[in-house]
């Protein structure tokens, strides 16, 4: 075999080693490439008006689902609410039966070592609700000896456990604690200020009965909640949040909703 058929036949081979690695590399990225999602399915404990609830039509209402709403128009991907319940909901997640959590989830360390969270969409500090016409109280440690209730599992938990002196009373719906509260049988609920201010300041059963007393004692920001590690889901998110805080149309959601 002559140098120049040789140095062809070794030409030929380089080209074709380099087709071959280029069409591998290239069947790779694309094997791998993230399917662009055009649907999403987001889970929601509807139990916590104003933030999301169900109407006397049985619609899922509320901030979150304005929210949503109006992410899913300002990306184009459809947007599905499953109502779940609070206490299953974060397994659900981690088990991939919905892509998304929007409940009010409050951005933790802790949480945040099990899932992703988008960008904050409002801040919603634990604030105090007593009876009206209780006197000397605007912190919980107003309240040593006494039970002071809160939904398991919440922030508003975690905060009255705390508190020493205190006892702590769960409850599986917040809208229980108030309830309870307006008998007589706890002495003070601790709930997100957007909650407390449903109950306390609109509600029509219990607005004559009951009053928030102090400030946020936490500042607290919400997010929603995503699987750890699912990107195309955060991202898809995260560009709707953006797209709805610059025209405004968040702001005008909150002011409908919490104002």
């Amino acid at each position: 075999m002559s140098k120049r058929t040789l140095s062809t036949l070794v030409a030929l081979l380089a080209l074709t080693v380099v087709a071959s690695t280029s069409a591998w590399a290239g069947g790779s990225k694309d094997a791998t490439a993230p399917a662009k999602k055009t649907k999403l399915v987001i889970a929601s404990d509807a139990t916590w008006p104003p933030m999301e609830f169900v109407n006397e039509n049985k619609e899922i209402v509320g901030f979150g689902p304005d929210m949503l709403a109006a992410i899913s128009k300002a990306t184009g991907v459809e947007i599905v609410i499953r109502n779940t319940a609070w206490d299953g909901i974060f397994a659900g997640l981690v088990a991939g039966d919905y892509d998304a959590i929007s409940s009010s989830v409050t951005i933790t360390e802790e949480r945040k070592a099990t899932m992703d969270f988008t960008e904050p969409y409002c801040n919603a500090g634990q604030v105090l609700v007593v009876p009206k016409g209780t006197a000397g109280v605007t912190t919980v440690a107003d309240l040593k000896g006494k039970k002071v209730g809160a939904q398991i599992g919440t922030t508003g938990a975690i905060e009255v456990a705390k508190v020493s002196g205190v006892t702590l009373a769960t409850y599986d719906e917040v809208g229980l604690a108030f309830a309870d509260l307006a008998l007589g049988r706890i002495a003070g609920v601790v709930a997100d200020s957007p909650i407390a201010a449903d109950f306390a300041l609109q509600n029509a059963e219990y607005k004559s009965k009951l009053m928030i007393v102090g400030q946020p004692f936490t500042d607290e920001w919400l997010g929603l909640a995503v699987k750890k590690g699912d990107a195309a889901t955060l991202q898809i998110l995260n560009d709707g949040l953006a797209k709805i805080k610059a025209d405004g149309t968040l702001d005008a959601i909150s002011a409908k909703w919490l104002h």
